[in-house]
């Protein structure tokens, strides 16, 4: 992978590579851009097929993050970290531990938090070494429920967009993958009396979960998920699923959902959605609710507060949804406008020194 070619071209500041042999620790760091503030983004352990796939991944993740925080509102620049090793053989104090001790090396360019494969429990023992943590479990907590409901809020705008209508009353979903946030995503639409849920996912654990939890949803295999006749296809799984094969078998209306990087070509299959008249909900605005959360930790966590901010994600949809009419671009690069221009507009009110 020509990795200063690709930062070059997306304009990252930062990436780093780092190795502890007690413990096998092996990871990467990236910092796409701070100029709103210091970069946030989870901590991701995968068993990564190959280094260049963990790499590609953290840069694509680490952009994503800087999207999501300014289209949010939020004084925080992008930044991802990616763990390579399997998550069931690698975890332990001393693991974490070593992972806090080269997020303190940063100095506070970087702050973390959990995300796939990593919980709070983990964060417990990162922050042991640094304060460049969040998402604690003695603070906000588990993520997951607030980017759910985030989720939530972005579906009930998404259905205004389409339908008129933001009532989740009488509308049908299909979602992919129920491990954390997808499970809250379909307890939040069953409690607005969705009409019919549909999910899939391949972890045993969690289908046995979902049946148990929820027995009115419905299991179907993974690969039928996209052809079912539903109003909107939840994504909350890993990134990708739209893409050349997926996309041509979509009977919905609307694909809005928790994943990050969901389209696997943001040009070719953003506008891939808009020619089959497809609402896409720009991922790095629908699924901001467990970041705008986490934020709130830097302020003084008050969860009222944070539930009021990731509220706001429905308005701002709305505002993206108009800039995409009005433009003629699909929905993620209109979203990827409206972020752009924050960033650039808040930079410039930033660049002279006042002494709070």
């Amino acid at each position: 992978m020509k990795k200063f070619e690709y930062m070059e071209k997306h304009g990252y500041e930062q990436l780093v590579f780092f190795h502890d042999a007690t413990t096998g620790l092996k990871g990467i760091t990236c910092i796409h851009d701070t100029s709103l503030g210091p970069a946030l983004g989870g901590t991701r352990l995968w068993n990564y097929d190959n280094e260049d796939d963990a790499t590609l991944d953290v840069l694509r993740l680490a952009r994503g993050m800087t999207y999501k925080a300014a289209a949010a509102g939020l004084n925080l620049g992008g930044g991802k970290t990616v763990l390579i090793g399997d998550p069931e053989k690698v975890k332990s104090e001393a693991y974490f531990r070593g992972l806090g001790r080269y997020v303190q090396t940063l100095n506070g360019r970087y702050i973390t938090a959990e995300d796939v494969n990593t919980s709070t429990k983990d964060m417990d023992f990162v922050n042991m070494e640094t304060d460049y943590v969040v998402g604690l479990k003695h603070k906000s907590g588990n993520p997951s429920p607030m980017t759910a409901l985030g989720a939530f809020h972005g579906i009930r705008a998404s259905l205004m967009e389409v339908f008129g209508d933001d009532t989740i009353e009488g509308r049908t979903f299909s979602v992919q993958g129920a491990g954390q946030t997808g499970d809250y995503l379909i307890g939040y639409l069953l409690e607005a009396k969705a009409k019919k849920i549909y999910f899939t996912e391949i972890n045993e654990k969690h289908i046995e979960k979902i049946k148990k939890k929820y027995p009115e949803v419905e299991f179907v295999e993974p690969d039928d998920i996209y052809g079912l006749e539903v109003d909107v296809y939840a994504p909350c799984a890993l990134g990708a699923t739209m893409n050349d094969e997926t996309i041509p078998q979509l009977k919905c209306k609307i694909v809005a959902g928790t994943a990050n990087n969901v389209l696997d070509d943001e040009e070719k299959h953003g506008n891939m959605l808009k020619e089959r008249n497809i609402l896409y909900s720009p991922d790095f605005v629908i699924n901001a609710g467990g970041l705008i959360n986490v934020y709130h930790e830097l302020q003084g966590y008050s969860r009222e507060n944070a539930e009021n901010d990731i509220s706001k994600i429905y308005d701002r949809l709305m505002d993206i949804y108009k800039i995409a009419k009005e433009t003629g671009k699909h929905t993620q690069e209109a979203a990827k406008l409206f972020a752009k221009e924050r960033i650039k507009t808040i930079s410039t009110v930033r660049a002279n020194f006042v002494k709070r």
